[in-house]
């Protein structure tokens, strides 16, 4: 394992410390009128969820975790779990449905979704940055309402709301950035 100053901490890395696994999810570097400049750095378990704010200085040396990654396919949803294939091996594991957080809603059957692991442990879900979804109701455009950046609310398939250019309609395609949760393009 690689061994990084404080000062050299990113969002996305992810970090042995006190013992456990931490993902960096907010890094702002800090320089005080008076003493040393740190990295005020937000973690967040990948164990369990939890969240700690640290203060790392540059001569602080702390552990970078090199995650594996594996593309698997999603099966299924049972019992608050998702079931997850690898498309080589067949092999299943399953992951706690909370670990994609509110993008839960976008994960579809047969999607293939990036695993991470640490040695042989899932720690991570990370879904396709695009994914194609289905207006189901929009309000109509309103006459008048064509100035630039004008947007209206619209529900998806999967019951998410986003807001949608005016000339998109119901029963339409659109690709949803997972990331953002925002309208990229028509499908």
């Amino acid at each position: 394992m690689a061994k990084i100053n404080g000062n050299e901490i990113r969002p996305g890395n992810v970090l042995e410390h006190n013992g456990g696994l931490w993902a960096a999810v907010k890094v702002d570097h800090v320089k005080p009128g008076k003493g040393g400049a740190f990295a005020q750095v937000e973690l967040r378990n990948l164990r369990n969820g939890s969240k700690l704010n640290e203060r790392f200085r540059s001569a602080d040396k702390v552990e970078r975790v090199r995650l594996e990654q594996k593309d698997q396919q999603f099966l299924y949803e049972t019992d608050g779990m998702l079931v997850f294939m690898d498309t080589e091996t067949y092999e299943q594991i399953e992951l706690p449905a909370e670990i994609l957080g509110d993008r839960r809603p976008f994960l579809q059957d047969g999607m293939v979704a990036v695993i991470e692991y640490h040695e042989s442990e899932a720690l991570n879900a990370t879904l396709p940055q695009k994914v194609v979804c289905k207006i189901v109701e929009t309000e109509p455009v309103v006459k008048g309402q064509t100035a630039a950046n004008s947007f209206k609310p619209a529900v998806l398939d999967n019951g998410v709301r986003v807001m949608v250019p005016p000339f998109v309609g119901p029963d339409e395609d659109i690709v949803v950035n997972t990331e953002t949760m925002e309208y990229s393009e028509r499908a």
